[in-house]
């Protein structure tokens, strides 16, 4: 009898346990696998959106320069108490010339995140502080409703 309750606890145990690690993702997997297809002066729009999807993001500048973005968060082992940890962290940037053709491609790791160097000024918020007649319209409010409570 004991034998068998110790089988069903150690079989409820054991079913439990997870053989792979839980992966939390976002964007797109395997980034550096599919950079590796897309070929420089051959690969197009086309086939870089066939192959990748839509981009996440376009630059500012030049419409001809997509990222893409492959992040993975795994939890951390026993020391790091089961606390998210960034395990791969990748930023894939294709440029087209004017025709539409790939022109180059480069892809940044977690390691290159690290050596990048930003700027330590700070910018003002101008469009969250209130104008002079916006602070003294709001303290006028604030009085006609404290004497209407009075």
């Amino acid at each position: 009898m004991i034998k068998k309750n110790l089988i069903i606890i150690l079989f409820f145990l054991l079913a439990n346990c997870q053989l792979q690690e839980s992966k939390n993702l976002h964007g797109i997997n395997y980034l550096e696998n599919r950079k590796n297809i897309l070929i420089i002066n051959k690969s197009n729009k086309n086939d870089v959106l066939k192959l990748l999807g839509n981009p996440h993001s376009k630059s500012i500048n030049n419409e001809n320069r997509w990222f893409y973005f492959e992040r993975m968060i795994t939890k951390g082992e026993l020391h790091k108490l089961g606390r998210n940890v960034l395990k791969t962290n990748n930023i894939l940037e294709v440029e087209f010339n004017k025709y539409g053709v790939l022109s180059s491609k480069k892809i940044y790791t977690k390691n290159d995140m690290k050596k990048i160097k930003l700027s330590k000024k700070v910018t003002e918020n101008t469009v969250g502080q209130r104008s002079f007649l916006n602070s003294f319209l709001s303290s006028l409010k604030q009085k006609m409703y404290r004497n209407k409570r009075d």
